[in-house]
């Protein structure tokens, strides 16, 4: 008599795409694949990583959360995985409020990894108040679900503490794991100077309203090397195409607008792949900024870095996880990257990591969770897997109009126009079928053209780029 062979466990992931999904920028771009910001793949990659073993099967659901595929989920899944950023916040209410309904609706365990309430920095939950039954509904339906639901840091903890909740963990970020239970970061020289390779990251934000505009602005005339790494889908817009439709594209200050010297200078970059983002960024020497996540993929590369935190997310995250971190509003405008990279102390990241990855892994165990390090191979099939692909570069400042640069974005453009112009057509013949049907004997004066539209629209960035400097 044999043993029966353990059947493969389905796990469905929220996430942007699968971190073997390969495309070009165009359609990356065209399908947000990182749900506006690249900092969500971090997290989701390696909630990936993490929980592919020889007895699970990990699979992204394009970040769609749509009530009417419950049963499909409930089907053909065992368990639905969700790692989660800020979603705690009045401009992800609605998003909650669908992923919510969905979850109402599945039989299968629901595990959420490490998601956070949005404040200020002195973790004021006033302004949560006329969401809280949103987020109670979606906490509820979670955790009868679930043993318990995973939380960035403590202002999120004592949030749903105070509405009552008690099974609630933290755990911090799942990228912070990304490698196991060993985290090293080391300086590579005793001080910066102005040969060193520093790279800068920001959000909005935080350059218009927040004093980092200045910042970047005398780091860039400090270290010839100085790099910014964008995480927008507008700024990825931006680099790419030169324009976007979202209104914060017009806002000079950032490296990522076509009028900013770093831009002209070819010194912005933005990564749809998290590894090629952190295999870049080994070669660097600091790395320092407000965006969360584009100093942690600095940290995985091994790289110090310090985070200027603007809000109760990003604080609570360093907070737990011991990243070296300075209030933004706390820092002085003239502040130079060398002063934020002689202070960074990365003792308590570096000691205490076994401990939290312990808690993390042990969370997911209570939730019926195996991960990689410890049912696995420690990710080494998966890593192996990513270094046959080849993934696509990073996006870069469109400064050039030679043959070869110009001739990927007008192929793509032209495979896009012949698509809709086919859409467009077999919209026209459904839209004949119903006038015959009802018995219209003329047509419309004027139909919806949507090829015209597209032509005008992918024109536009093209005839802006060749337009003579005015």
């Amino acid at each position: 008599m044999t043993d029966e062979p353990t059947r493969t466990r389905r796990i469905l992931l929220r996430s942007g795409k699968s971190p073997f999904d390969v495309d070009s920028l165009e359609q990356s771009l065209h399908n947000d694949v990182f749900a506006t910001n690249t900092g969500n793949l971090i997290f989701s990659d390696a909630s990936h990583k993490i929980l592919t073993t020889p007895r699970a099967e990990v699979v992204s659901n394009g970040i769609r959360t749509v009530a009417s595929e419950a049963e499909r989920i409930n089907e053909e899944y065992d368990v639905f995985v969700i790692p989660l950023a800020n979603a705690f916040r009045p401009s992800f209410e609605r998003s909650l409020a669908r992923m919510t309904q969905l979850i109402k609706k599945l039989r299968i365990p629901v595990v959420v990894l490490g998601v956070g309430a949005q404040a200020d920095l002195k973790y004021n939950a006033a302004r949560l108040k006329p969401m809280e039954q949103t987020v109670r509904e979606f906490v509820t339906a979670v955790l009868d679900r679930s043993a318990s639901i995973g939380v960035r840091g403590e202002f999120t903890e004592q949030y749903l503490l105070d509405m009552g909740f008690r099974d609630v963990e933290v755990i911090g970020c799942p990228s912070m794991f990304m490698y196991g239970q060993t985290f090293t970061v080391e300086k590579k020289a005793e001080s910066l100077t102005s040969e060193s390779r520093v790279s800068v990251n920001g959000s909005h934000s935080a350059v218009r309203s927040q004093g980092l505009d200045r910042v970047i602005r005398q780091a860039h005339e400090r270290y010839p090397h100085l790099r910014f790494i964008g995480q927008n889908l507008l700024e990825a817009q931006l680099l790419h195409w030169r324009q976007t439709s979202h209104d914060s594209g017009a806002q000079t200050s950032m490296p990522t607008h076509p009028s900013h010297p770093m831009y002209r200078e070819g010194k912005v970059r933005l990564y749809i792949d998290p590894a090629t983002w952190i295999s870049e960024l080994r070669p660097f020497d600091f790395s320092f900024g407000s965006r969360i996540h584009g100093n942690i993929a600095a940290l995985l590369a091994g790289v110090p870095s310090t985070v200027l935190c603007g809000d109760s997310r990003t604080l609570e995250l360093c907070r737990y996880f011991g990243i070296p971190h300075r209030k933004i509003t706390e820092v002085p405008k003239t502040v130079d990257p060398a002063e934020l990279y002689e202070a960074a102390d990365f003792g308590e990241l570096v000691n205490g990591h076994k401990e939290r990855f312990l808690r993390f892994t042990g969370f997911m165990e209570k939730n019926g969770l195996e991960n990689t390090f410890t049912h696995g191979d420690g990710g080494a099939a998966f890593e192996a897997r990513l270094a046959k692909l080849t993934l696509p570069p990073a996006v870069r400042p469109w400064t050039d109009t030679d043959a070869d640069t110009l001739s990927g974005r007008f192929s793509w453009m032209q495979s896009r126009l012949e698509e809709l112009s086919s859409e467009n057509a077999e919209l026209r013949k459904q839209l004949d079928r119903k006038l015959s049907s009802a018995g219209a004997t003329t047509q419309p004066a004027v139909l919806p053209r949507a090829y015209r539209r597209a032509r005008r629209a992918v024109g536009r960035p093209v005839r802006k780029l060749l337009r003579p400097e005015q």
